[in-house]
């Protein structure tokens, strides 16, 4: 599956002329607010008719405007996923999810029930109403519901945003199972890290209407100068296996043979997570580091070294574990002597890393 947008538009003091093909997957438009990821997914749900553009999955036409192509948005099968669940107030969550089902259209085999209310652990809230729901749990009965309507296309627009850290943690597994086990291609706008680090097949940047990169998430946000965020969002994202879970309510895990330790996680023994390691969050050492408390210490070599126009600079370090990003003073920098090819010890507190920045 190749998803490919070509778009123009222009809207006063803001022009979008955005051009991308991603693969199967999970694809996540990222960047500042009003940076054009919101147009983008209104021209693909048919809410906004561009300027100028074309927009195709495989051989699955939404519109071209030099061929004056234009599906209709109630025939372009997408399940559109707000920053709110946006649910019917009067009607229980089973409800709802067969309101989804409802809008299937004729011939369409959407998901089963009983699976997408598995797949989200919807069963407990089937006979409450939107009222008794948290703000996690109603974003969970919209997915189901977008699920339900067996949908070619899932568009969802900054889903979390309205949710506090606890809640986000909640549904981004969720999410994760839906990239994994559903065959739907889906556009995700956010301007999280942490989302973009924990979900994306591939990332589109997004800056002033213009894609300035495309990668995967370790690409996008191991780069501060594609990072649409800048040096404050620029971190390492690791691929790791949960080796054990300690007594003491830490799990450790392998990352390219070297261990990591963080706070205990759900998922079993033998689970392949990813970790995202913010670049503030890391220290350097040019000597190995000795009775700290800090239980991670990575080994490496500076790769790169970028000073901004301020006081900080960002150091990239070759580790087993995969590439580490710093983020330092450039006066630290000067004293340690950091050049390319200098080794260097990252250190990175266990308490750091927070549960939003680790999933499967």
């Amino acid at each position: 599956m190749t998803l490919a947008c070509h778009l123009k538009h222009a809207f006063p003091g803001f022009t979008l002329d955005a051009h991308f093909e991603v693969p199967e997957g999970l694809t996540v438009l990222y960047g500042r607010s009003g940076s054009g990821k919101t147009t983008v997914v209104n021209a693909a749900a048919g809410l906004l008719r561009p300027d100028e553009g074309r927009m195709q999955v495989d051989d699955w036409l939404l519109f071209d405007t030099a061929q004056k192509a234009w599906l209709p948005p109630h025939k372009r099968r997408v399940g559109y996923i707000f920053q709110e669940g946006r649910l019917f107030p009067h009607l229980t969550v089973a409800q709802n999810l067969r309101y989804g089902h409802w809008f299937a259209p004729k011939g369409a085999t959407p998901e089963p029930m009983d699976r997408v209310v598995n797949m989200l652990g919807l069963g407990p809230l089937l006979h409450r109403r939107p009222a008794a729901l948290s703000g996690g749990e109603k974003q969970r009965v919209a997915i189901g519901r977008a699920l339900l309507a067996a949908p070619r296309m899932i568009l969802a627009d900054e889903p979390l945003s309205a949710l506090d850290d606890a809640r986000k943690s909640e549904v981004l597994p969720y999410f994760e199972r839906l990239r994994d086990e559903v065959e739907i291609p889906i556009l995700y706008v956010t301007h999280s890290a942490a989302e973009v680090a924990r979900l994306a097949t591939t990332v589109v940047t997004l800056e002033d209407g213009r894609v300035t990169g495309q990668g995967t998430a370790a690409e996008v946000l191991g780069d501060p100068s594609v990072t649409p965020l800048g040096a404050r969002a620029a971190g390492a994202v690791l691929e790791a296996t949960i080796t054990k879970h300690h007594p003491d309510a830490l799990t450790e895990l392998n990352a390219g043979g070297t261990p990591l330790f963080l706070p205990a996680l759900a998922q079993p023994e033998g689970s392949s997570v990813r970790v995202r390691i913010a670049a503030h969050d890391v220290i350097l050492s040019t000597t190995e580091p000795a009775d700290l408390s800090a239980l991670n210490i990575l080994p490496g070599t500076v790769q790169d070294i970028r000073s901004g126009q301020g006081p900080g600079a960002i150091v990239s370090l070759d580790t087993a574990a995969g590439r580490i990003l710093a983020r330092v003073t450039r006066r630290s920098a000067e004293r340690l002597d950091l050049k390319t090819g200098t080794p260097c010890y990252a250190v990175i507190k266990s308490v750091a890393l927070a549960p939003q920045d680790i999933g499967g």
